[in-house]
C-alpha cells in the first residue's frame, strides 16, 4: 500500500503519520473503539516502529505498520469481552476484515495479520518483515522501554507530546491487559500474558506444561481389552 500523503509529528520528520485514505478510516475506528489509553499507545507505538525502522534502514510499509499497530490491541476492548481467542488474535482478524474490505492485496493483508498476532511473542518478530518486527520493537519500547536507549531524548519527547502516555501509564496498562483477559485465562497458556492475571488476581493459577506433559493421556495407564477369538 502507498500513502498519498504524510503528516510529521510535532516536527519530527523521520517519523511520519500516513494521511491516506485507509490511515485516516483506521485512525478513526481506533478513536471510536478504544480509550485515550489504548489509541494514544497505539499511534506511539507506530511512531517508535517507524523511528526504529529508519535507524536500521529496515524495508517497511508505512501504512501497512500503521494499520498493524493501531489494531494491535483492539482485542482488549470491551468489544470482545465474550472472546476465547488470543486477544492478540482478536485484534489480528479485525485488521484482517479492515484491509479486505479496502481491497489490499492478499499478501499485505497476512504481513499485517502476522505482525498484530506475534506482537507479544518475543524472539520470532525480529527475524520477519519489517512490518511484524517494528511493531513488536514499537509495542516494546513503549510498555516495558525495550530498546530506550536507542532513541534520542528529541525523540522520546516529540512523540510524548504529541501522543502522551499519561499519569500512572504502568499501572493503567496492567489494568488494560488484565481486564481485556481475565474472562478468557486459557488464552494465556504459554505466553507471558498471565503475568498479568496473576498480579490482579491472587488466585490465578498457571498451567504447567511439565505437569500436562507428565498427565497426558500418554502417560495414563490404559486398560486394554483382549481381541474377540
Amino acid at each position: 500500500m502507498k500513502g498519498d500523503k504524510t503528516v510529521s509529528t510535532n516536527g519530527m520528520s523521520s517519523a511520519v503519520i500516513p494521511d491516506s485514505r485507509v490511515a485516516r478510516e483506521v485512525t478513526q475506528l481506533i478513536r471510536d473503539t478504544e480509550n485515550e489509553l489504548l489509541f494514544n499507545h497505539s499511534v506511539r507505538v507506530y511512531l517508535w516502529g517507524a523511528l526504529l525502522g529508519k535507524q536500521k534502514n529496515l524495508t517497511f510499509d508505512p501504512e501497512l505498520l500503521y494499520v498493524a499497530a493501531m489494531f494491535h490491541d483492539i482485542g482488549l476492548t470491551p468489544t470482545y469481552r465474550e472472546s476465547q481467542l488470543r486477544f492478540e488474535v482478536d485484534g489480528a482478524n479485525a485488521a484482517r476484515d479492515f484491509l479486505r474490505r479496502h481491497h489490499i492485496s492478499q499478501e499485505d493483508i497476512d504481513r499485517v495479520w502476522t505482525a498484530v498476532a506475534l506482537h507479544t511473542t518475543p524472539g520470532i518478530p525480529e527475524h520477519m518483515h519489517g512490518e511484524i518486527a517494528l511493531v513488536q520493537a514499537g509495542a516494546g519500547m513503549d510498555v516495558a522501554g525495550r530498546g530506550f536507549e536507542q532513541f534520542t531524548d528529541e525523540q522520546r519527547t516529540a512523540v510524548l507530546h504529541a501522543y502522551p502516555r499519561g499519569a500512572d501509564f504502568a499501572a493503567r496498562m496492567i489494568d488494560a491487559f488484565y481486564h481485556g483477559m481475565k474472562h478468557r485465562p486459557g488464552s494465556t497458556f504459554g505466553t507471558f500474558n498471565d503475568d498479568f492475571l496473576a498480579y490482579n488476581d491472587p488466585g490465578f493459577e498457571r498451567a504447567n506444561l511439565c505437569s500436562i506433559i507428565l498427565n497426558s493421556s500418554w502417560e495414563q495407564p490404559t486398560t486394554r481389552s483382549k481381541p474377540d477369538r
